[in-house]
């Protein structure tokens, strides 16, 4: 089986600048699918959702496929306007991070998102009757849990796993950010700008827990599955990247150098270990706690 490489949605707010020049060099990296679009908070403008149309035509001419993501805590009118027009745009696919979105996508193909909680084959039906083609596995699930689920009928939809970044853990109505400089969540002041990777948490032992993202809150290690590629063959058609601030273009080319055979997964994991921003995890995947990093013999 090949395994193709998709670059997930920015988690992070970063300028329009930033984004501009980030989506010029995508179009040149090994990627198969890219997913557009504000997962995380509406306030954040930077882009708006012309802007994400105007990145995905100039993508998909690039030979991309693109999907454009959807908003995963809808939290007002404007936010349904937004995922209303996402979910009518009429030319891109679309990546469905609440079942809201599922239900303006029925009868259309589309993504199920990583923030729909797909645990068990009667979610996996009901989503393929509602026209998802493909899933994203959550993101603490196991290679047991979904060999398991995976021997049951998936109606033929694609698997696709969250295997490099900070792990996508939880959203809340309240901004973490925010209360962290003791602002409202109305009046941020945008302070989400400062942090083009997230908040790092840590405990009083000073150890890195987690990272604040605006309403999100991600893992602080690393989630990097790239040494264990040669585990996935049968149960995982696409292996998601989440791009970040830096080396998202060499993590990209060190994903696919592995898949075409230029590397092993394990020389490839060697040499992506140095451009890790913090310590690397890969728990989940092994069944162990999530912060841990399993090293096989």
């Amino acid at each position: 089986m090949i395994m193709k490489l998709s670059l997930g949605p920015i988690l992070y707010y970063w300028t329009r600048e930033t984004l501009l020049d980030f989506y010029d060099q995508v179009a040149s990296w090994p990627v198969d699918i890219v997913y557009l679009g504000e997962t995380v908070c509406s306030r954040r403008h930077t882009f708006r959702t012309d802007n994400w149309l105007h990145v995905a035509e100039m993508l998909a001419a690039a030979g991309k496929e693109v999907v454009l993501s959807t908003q995963a805590l809808i939290e007002s009118e404007s936010d349904l306007k937004t995922l209303r027009r996402l979910c009518g745009n009429g030319k891109f696919s679309v990546e469905a991070n609440d079942m809201g979105a599922v239900r303006l996508l029925s009868g259309s193909p589309f993504v199920a998102g990583p923030h729909i909680n797909t645990y068990n084959p009667y979610t996996l039906e009901i989503l393929a009757e509602a026209g998802a083609t493909r899933w994203v596995i959550p993101v603490e699930m196991s290679r047991q849990m979904l060999a398991d689920l995976l021997e049951q009928d998936t109606h033929g939809m694609e698997s696709e796993i969250f295997a490099y970044g900070r792990l996508p853990l939880a959203f809340s109505a309240r901004c973490f950010t925010a209360r962290r400089y003791n602002l409202p969540k109305d009046d941020c002041q945008f302070r989400c700008l400062e942090a083009p990777y997230g908040l790092t948490l840590k405990t009083r032992e000073g150890q890195p827990f987690l990272a604040l993202n605006g309403t999100q809150t991600q893992s602080a290690s690393v989630y990097n599955l790239l040494a264990e590629l040669e585990s996935m063959p049968g149960l995982v058609n696409v292996l998601r990247i989440s791009p970040q601030p830096q080396h998202t273009g060499d993590v990209a080319a060190l994903f696919h150098a592995a898949l075409n055979g230029a590397a092993t997964p394990a020389q490839a994991a060697r040499e992506l270990a140095p451009l890790l921003p913090e310590a690397a995890c890969n728990g989940y995947w092994h069944g162990r706690p999530g912060l841990e990093q399993v090293v096989m013999p």
